[in-house]
């Protein structure tokens, strides 16, 4: 089958794995968009809109922002056809699994096609998220979003593993090691369709 549009992508992994950097990345090597929901939220904070300054107050704590209020700033950004005709690169999204089933939903007949999961060691990712300093990365709010990743995301593992999307890259590499990988495994994706 002949690839006549890009790659639908998912990157799972820590806060401070490297999501937002290789996801930059795919969305420059493959022409497509790179949608951060976590930049999606601030910018909605920045600009004074009410779902973003509500999800800033629980960035701000460390906590998972509310279903609800994510959902409806990536339904906002799907419901426009460009985001989705040239493929994309999801980071920080979904994080639960009601989110992922809600993916689903919004996204219909233009299904994944892969899920990334960047594997990095916890402490690499203490000491990375410590190391950009962000106004929302204070010790106690790493330590509650890796509890909550833990809880909340990591089973997203097996939820797409079960559903044979996941492919898992070891994140310990250059970054230029890691692009590299999850290009292969992009390639490796489409050339089995």
């Amino acid at each position: 089958m002949t690839q006549t549009r890009g790659p639908r992508i998912v990157l799972l992994g820590k806060q401070g794995s490297g999501k937002g950097t290789q996801g930059e990345r795919l969305a420059s090597n493959f022409g497509m968009h790179h949608l951060s929901t976590g930049e999606m939220l601030r910018d909605s904070a920045d600009a004074g809109i009410a779902a973003g300054l509500d999800a800033k107050a629980y960035m701000d704590r460390g906590e998972l922002v509310p279903d609800d209020i994510v959902m409806d700033v990536v339904e906002e950004r799907f419901a426009n056809p460009r985001e989705v005709e040239y493929g994309f690169v999801l980071d920080g999204f979904p994080r639960t699994r009601q989110q992922a089933l809600d993916l689903d939903r919004i996204l219909g007949n233009n299904a994944l096609d892969l899920v990334i999961d960047l594997d990095v060691p916890t402490e690499v990712v203490v000491e990375r998220m410590r190391a950009r300093g962000r106004d929302d990365d204070t010790d106690d709010s790493i330590r509650r979003r890796l509890a909550l990743y833990d809880s909340e995301t990591k089973p997203l593992v097996d939820f797409y593993r079960d559903r044979s999307l996941l492919a898992t890259i070891d994140g310990m590499g250059t970054e230029d090691e890691v692009f590299g990988a999850i290009v292969d495994a992009i390639t490796a994706r489409f050339a089995a369709s």
